[in-house]
């Protein structure tokens, strides 16, 4: 006695699509690794290149075009993938070329302030009243250069200019909870301080 076996019909397509094929098992070790070394070696350079800058002011700008975008806080701890990992080192490579275009663009500012102020001190009389700050040429402190009239307007009538020096830091002054000498606190004066009220 033979049975009989009906042809089984094919099994309807799962509504998830096709099945995924295996992804081959490849070490990426060695990927990740050069990734890693290419990023620390960026982040390395972008640091490098914030902390030559001279001034503080063109420091802090490029430290903020050197900061890096910002996450969600609920992103907390992960295994980058290779690419989170390619697009951080392109991210990086984004921003490093950004603070160095800032920085080569203050460098040729700060060059062209030196320019003027050499011809300031050359020839006072074809610049006059123009003024060229220490921050313009990319230096610490308050000093500036203005070219104005020698004896006022006199000076400025007959075309004499001369370049001035001026600190340009504002001075100290009194501690505004500080009691003056003169006043009628509780502060002992020495005898040899009289002030006039």
């Amino acid at each position: 006695m033979t049975l009989a076996t009906a042809p089984r019909a094919p099994a309807p397509p799962s509504p998830l699509g096709p099945a995924p094929l295996a992804a081959p098992l490849v070490d990426e070790r060695a990927a990740r690794a050069e990734l890693r070394r290419q990023i620390a070696r960026l982040e390395a350079a972008l640091g490098g290149a914030v902390l030559e800058a001279s001034n503080l002011a063109v420091a802090a700008e490029l430290a903020h075009a050197a900061a890096p975008a910002s996450h969600s806080p609920l992103a907390g701890g992960r295994l980058l993938s290779l690419g989170d990992l390619e697009c951080l080192r392109d991210g990086l490579v984004e921003r490093l070329d950004a603070v160095r275009e800032t920085a080569i663009g203050e460098a040729a500012r700060h060059a062209q302030a030196r320019d003027l102020l050499e011809a300031m001190l050359a020839e006072p009389g074809h610049h006059r009243w123009v003024r060229v700050r220490n921050s313009d040429l990319g230096l610490p402190g308050c000093k500036s250069f203005h070219v104005r009239p020698r004896l006022g307007p006199l000076g400025m009538l007959l075309g004499w200019w001369r370049v001035v020096v001026s600190s340009g830091c504002p001075l100290p002054g009194r501690l505004a909870g500080a009691p003056h000498p003169c006043s009628s606190g509780a502060m002992v004066r020495p005898a040899s301080l009289s002030c006039s009220q």
